[in-house]
C-alpha cells in the first residue's frame, strides 16, 4: 500500500516538471535559452500567493469550477497505474469512467467560460466543445482496442504486464494524436499565446486569477501526465504488482521516467515542426486518430 501512495505523490510532483521539460526542449530546438524546467513550480507558487479577482457578473459556477476541474484531474490520476499495476481507486471505475471524469471537468470549464459573459470565454467554450466531440470518440475507440487485448476495461489490468502487440501500438499512436488536442498543444491549440484567433483552453481560463488559476493550471498538468501514462502503458506496459520490493519499485520508476521522457521529447518535436492548424482542419486531424483507433480495434479482434 505504501508504494501505491508513493506512486500518487510521485505523479503529482512530476506533472509540472513534464511541462517544463517540454518547454525547455522546444526552446532548445528553436536555438533559444528559454526558461528553467522548474518554471511551472514557480508559476504555481506565485499564483497561490496572489489575490483573486472575480467578475461581478459571475455566479457560483465560476467560483466552484476550479475545484471541480482540479478534483476531476486528481481523481483520474488515482485511477491510472504508472509503475505499479494497482491504483487507490482501481475498483471504483475503468477506462470509460476516465473519459467521463475528464468530460465533467471540461463541461464545467466551458460553463465558467460562458458565465462571465466574456466574448473570449464564450468563443473558447464553443471551440472546446467542438474539438471534444471529435476527440472523445477516438479516445473511447482506442480504449476499446486496448481492453480487447486484455479482456477487461479495468485500468489495473490493461496497464499490467502484457506483450507488445501491433494493435496496442496503433492505439497508442491514436491516443498520442488525441493527447495533443486534450492538452491544448500544437497543431490543435497553442499554450504560448493569448491571441484571440487561436485560443481554446486559454480563452476559457482567461478570467481566472490567483489560486483559482493555479488550480486550473495544476489540473492541466495532471491531465497531461495521465494521458502520457496511458500512452506509455498502452505501447509498452511494464509495471509491477502491488507486492514489490524497493528494488523493483526503483526499476519501475526508471522505466516509467524513460517512457514519459520519450513521449515528452516526441511532443516537443511535434510542436516545433508542425504549424497551428485552422479550426476546421483540426477535424481532419482528429478523424485520422479515430481511424487509427478503429484499425487498432480491428487488429485486436484479429489477435494482432
Amino acid at each position: 500500500m505504501i508504494f501505491i501512495i508513493l506512486q500518487i505523490i510521485f505523479l503529482i510532483s512530476l506533472a509540472p516538471l513534464v511541462s517544463g521539460i517540454i518547454t525547455k526542449i522546444k526552446n532548445n530546438l528553436r536555438l533559444r535559452r528559454g526558461q528553467s524546467v522548474w518554471q511551472p513550480y514557480y508559476n504555481l507558487a506565485k499564483l497561490f500567493s496572489k489575490d483573486e479577482v472575480c467578475s461581478e457578473h459571475s455566479s457560483w459556477v465560476f467560483k466552484i469550477t476550479p475545484f471541480i476541474v482540479f478534483a476531476s484531474s486528481l481523481l483520474a490520476l488515482f485511477l491510472v497505474p504508472a509503475f505499479i499495476a494497482k491504483s487507490p481507486a482501481q475498483y471504483l471505475g475503468d477506462l470509460l469512467l476516465l473519459v467521463f471524469i475528464f468530460s465533467l471537468g471540461r463541461f464545467f470549464l466551458a460553463l465558467a467560460g460562458l458565465d462571465t459573459g466574456s466574448s473570449f470565454g464564450g468563443m473558447g467554450s464553443s471551440r472546446e466543445m467542438f474539438i471534444s466531440s471529435f476527440a472523445e470518440p477516438a479516445i473511447v475507440m482506442a480504449f476499446f482496442a486496448v481492453s480487447f487485448n486484455f479482456g477487461t476495461t479495468n485500468l489495473a489490468a490493461t496497464c499490467g504486464p502484457g506483450a507488445l502487440k501491433f494493435s496496442s501500438l496503433i492505439a497508442g499512436i491514436a491516443l498520442l494524436i488525441v493527447t495533443l488536442a486534450e492538452t491544448s498543444r500544437i497543431p490543435i491549440d497553442n499554450q504560448e499565446t493569448h491571441l484571440e484567433l487561436t485560443m481554446i483552453h486559454e480563452a476559457m481560463a482567461l478570467e481566472y486569477s490567483g489560486p483559482s488559476l493555479a488550480l486550473i493550471e495544476l489540473a492541466s498538468y495532471l491531465k497531461q501526465i495521465v494521458f502520457f501514462t496511458l500512452i506509455s502503458a498502452t505501447v509498452y506496459p511494464v509495471v509491477f504488482c502491488a507486492q514489490i520490493t524497493p528494488i523493483q519499485a526503483l526499476t519501475g520508476i526508471i522505466i516509467y521516467l524513460a517512457k514519459i521522457s520519450f513521449i515528452a521529447v516526441l511532443i516537443a518535436f511535434t510542436e516545433v515542426f508542425l504549424a497551428k492548424m485552422r479550426l476546421f482542419r483540426a477535424v481532419d486531424f482528429l478523424y485520422f486518430s479515430f481511424v487509427l483507433a478503429l484499425l487498432a480495434l480491428i487488429a485486436a479482434t484479429l489477435g494482432a
